[in-house]
């Protein structure tokens, strides 16, 4: 395909999206629902578009951050279960009930207030609870006994499912997710010795799917990251991975100038690169307000010309340069490689984080709305 005509963009590959799908699902096995997470805008490769490929290889639940991004799926045409997992605000109550949302509740008052919800709308309410079982975020915090109570002066909402998020689940070295299982699963014997039934049970997110913590799949996983072609790298002597997963996303940008510079030029805000020889550098249309961390300022890689070439100077707003001394033939125009591959050179979303000082969900997820989303 000819380069598209953007000065930065984004090419997504929904087949390979699909594909990493499947392969979540064969990992776990028939028994085990798949619940494809599409937050931050499927991190960073498009709610929508990603969410329509999704249903269309057979995916029933969507999970999502906030109600807002749950209502963009609804209106948009999505028909499928959406779980919005990060609460509700009071205002947003009547958009739950009103777009047919799953709310996950977060506390006893959380739990009450669904109620009433249900009440006022004269339906049933379905809601997942999420138990804080040692991450110490959201999630309650409350006694076994005091969840089957609050769950039993239910008159209207019902508890559909029972979940937990692990905070260290490809950490090998740490106790921490067999602790959080085992707070977890005091949690959930409680109900059922209640006589409460769950319908689907979720503690695993990508690793401890791509990590084979079978104990913790239960009878649903959800699967983020790893539909975007990415697990995290394990700590300690851990097993091996069992997910077959690729990176789905390419992220272009156009060089807008290239000049020659003498020995000792000073480039970028503040002079931070100083040339050690004359040199030729190229002025890319893209800086950390379409999220070009500025952390790689002299420190960044890109692909040019099929070899990897240096980020110099300070990063812009809209603006990054790099070094093109050893590939003259670039000029005004030509696309260069910010997350990708060309031929048999890559750079990953995992590689960078590790330059920027930051995980790749952060890199993936920080390319911003302007960087045009292109599906291929």
């Amino acid at each position: 395909m000819m380069p598209p005509p953007y000065r930065s963009y984004v090419l997504v590959s929904l087949d390979r999206i699909a594909r990493n799908y499947r392969n979540v699902c064969a990992a776990v096995g028939p028994g085990v629902e798949v619940m494809a997470v599409v937050k931050a805008d499927a991190y960073g490769h498009g709610a929508l578009a990603v969410s329509r490929t999704l249903v269309g290889e057979g995916a029933k639940w969507l999970a999502v951050s906030s109600v807002d991004e749950g209502v963009a799926l609804r209106t948009a045409g999505i028909g499928v279960r959406i779980l919005v997992m990060a609460g509700f605000l009071p205002q947003e109550r009547e958009a739950v009930v009103q777009h047919d949302l799953t709310p996950t509740a977060h506390s006893l008052d959380d739990i009450a207030e669904l109620d009433r919800m249900a009440g006022r709308a004269g339906r049933p309410l379905a809601f997942h609870l999420k138990i804080d079982s040692g991450m110490g975020r959201l999630g309650t915090r409350a006694q076994p006994q005091e969840i089957v109570a609050a769950l039993g002066a239910l008159g209207h909402a019902r508890l559909e499912g029972l979940m937990t998020h692990f905070a260290s689940a490809a950490d090998f070295t740490s106790p921490q997710t067999g602790q959080q299982l085992a707070r977890f699963q005091a949690c959930l014997a409680a109900l059922r010795e209640a006589g409460m039934g769950v319908d689907y049970v979720h503690t695993s997110s990508t690793n401890a799917i791509g990590y084979a913590r079978k104990d913790a799949w239960h009878n649903m996983v959800r699967a983020g990251h790893a539909l975007y072609g990415y697990v995290s790298p394990a700590r300690g002597a851990g097993p091996g991975q069992i997910l077959d997963v690729q990176p789905a996303l390419t992220w272009k940008a156009k060089i807008l100038a290239v000049k020659d510079i003498p020995e000792g030029t000073l480039v970028g805000y503040g002079g931070t690169f100083r040339a050690p020889a004359a040199m030729r550098i190229a002025i890319l249309g893209a800086g950390y307000a379409d999220g070009v961390f500025h952390r790689l300022s002299n420190r960044g890689k890109v692909i040019a010309a099929g070899q990897i070439v240096p980020m110099v100077g300070t990063i812009s707003m809209d603006l990054t340069t790099i070094d093109v001394s050893r590939a003259p033939e670039l000029k005004a125009g030509d696309d260069v490689t910010l997350l990708g591959a060309e031929g048999d050179v890559r750079l990953d979303a995992q590689q960078i984080a590790r330059a920027a000082g930051t995980i790749s969900y952060n890199i993936l997820s920080s390319i911003s709305a302007r960087v045009r989303r292109v599906y291929v």
